[in-house]
Order: C-alpha cells, then sequence, then structure tokens
C-alpha cells in the first residue's frame, strides 16, 4: 500500500474511534506512519486519563489493524511532544 493510500486508510481508522474519544473531551491526531507503526497523539481529557492505554490499545490500535492490517503496532507519543 503507498505511503499516502495507507495515511488515508490510517485517518479513515481513526475517524470510526474519534466520536468515542470527543464524547469524553479528548481527541486524537495522526503524527506519523514509520516502517508499520503509527504515532499518535492523544489529547485533551485523553491526555491524563488514567486508561488512555487500554483505550489506545483496545479501542485505537484495533480500529486500524481492522483497515491496515499491516500495522503491527499504535503507540502515543504526547508525552513526547
Amino acid at each position: 500500500m503507498a505511503s499516502a493510500e495507507l495515511t488515508a486508510t490510517v485517518e479513515k481508522a481513526l475517524e470510526e474511534i474519534r466520536p468515542f474519544l470527543i464524547s469524553d473531551g479528548g481527541n486524537i491526531s495522526l503524527v506519523s506512519i514509520e516502517e508499520n507503526v503509527v504515532k499518535v497523539k492523544l489529547e485533551g481529557a485523553c491526555v491524563g486519563c488514567s486508561i488512555n492505554q487500554m483505550t489506545l490499545r483496545n479501542g485505537v490500535e484495533a480500529s486500524v489493524k481492522k483497515h491496515a492490517p499491516q500495522i503491527e503496532k499504535v503507540i502515543d507519543v504526547s508525552s513526547i511532544m
């Protein structure tokens, strides 16, 4: 899958999960895709949420892998940036 196509596919997956995050006062944005690893930035209430890693794995990563099975993992780079 071409880079632009993969980015569009991952964005589509994030759009699928975004309403749930927004309903809890948070959001998510795509930072980059590098070597089958998606880097995202959690925003708003998601940053300090005690279960954000569970949301990242069970919600975001599951949605991304459903749309783009070649993705190996999704990581949050909020604290790095």
